[in-house]
Parts: structure tokens; sequence; C-alpha cells
């Protein structure tokens, strides 16, 4: 189903013109407007779905193939050193259009940290916390 009113349907379904890196019969590949670095990309489904907690496991299962093929196309065409595949799933992740797509972001040697933490500890209590609460929502 597409979403009339969503700007990622309509650039996934080449309602609006944009440069196309890939596309296929599920997915269009475009570069991000506002791109992190030189080469970052956006995985757009054209079905619309808000998010990952949406996304029909036939579409995502073919999500994490295709940016790993980007990806490779990336180091060898781009020369970048690695890359981030990045999913937002709600704003409070910074996720702003709610089309689920996935961020392809090349990172070259010696470039701005771009997706990065500082690792905190989980303490045994709070991992069997974590654990009760979440399993019983599986």
């Amino acid at each position: 189903m597409k979403d009339d009113n969503c700007i990622f349907c309509k650039l996934a379904n080449g309602d609006i013109p944009t440069t196309t890196i890939f596309e296929d019969g599920d997915f269009r590949v475009i570069p991000d407007a506002g791109p992190a670095s030189f080469g970052h990309l956006l995985i757009i489904p054209k079905e619309h779905a808000k998010d990952l907690t949406e996304l029909p496991e036939e579409t995502a299962e073919k999500v994490l193939p295709l940016a790993a093929r980007l990806g490779r196309a990336a180091k060898k065409g781009l020369g970048c050193d690695g890359f981030n595949v990045v999913v937002n799933t709600g704003e409070a992740a910074g996720q702003t259009v709610m089309h689920f797509h996935t961020h392809l972001i090349p990172r070259y040697a010696g470039g701005e940290k771009i997706v990065a933490w500082k690792p905190g500890k989980l303490e045994p209590e709070k991992a069997r916390e974590l654990a009760e609460k979440l399993i019983a929502e599986l």
C-alpha cells in the first residue's frame, strides 16, 4: 500500500524526480539530501510502512542483503573504509520521515564520528529485569 501524503512513497515510486542509485520492484535507493558523509544513501521501500515495527517480514528480509550490496559498491566505488547501516524507529530515535527507510552511511578513515556512543555497564540485576520485560512481550 502507498500513502498519497508520504514524501518517501512519492520518492520511492518516482512521483518526485530524484537521482536513483538502484531500483527494483521493492526498493528505490537515492542519495540522502542532507548527507552525513559523501555517499550517504537511503534505501526506501516502495510500499509504505511507518517504521521497522510495521515493516512486512518479506520486505525486511531483503533490506540487509541490499545494504550489503550497496556497502560493497561504496567501498569499491567511493573508496570508503567502512559504512554504517542505520534504521531510526520513532521520533525519539531520530526518525523524521514516518516511512521506514534505511541509511547507508559511508565512513572514511579519519572522518567525523557519526554513529558512536560511550559504552555503559549493565549490572546482572538490570540484565534480568531487562530480560523479564522483553521476554514477556515476545
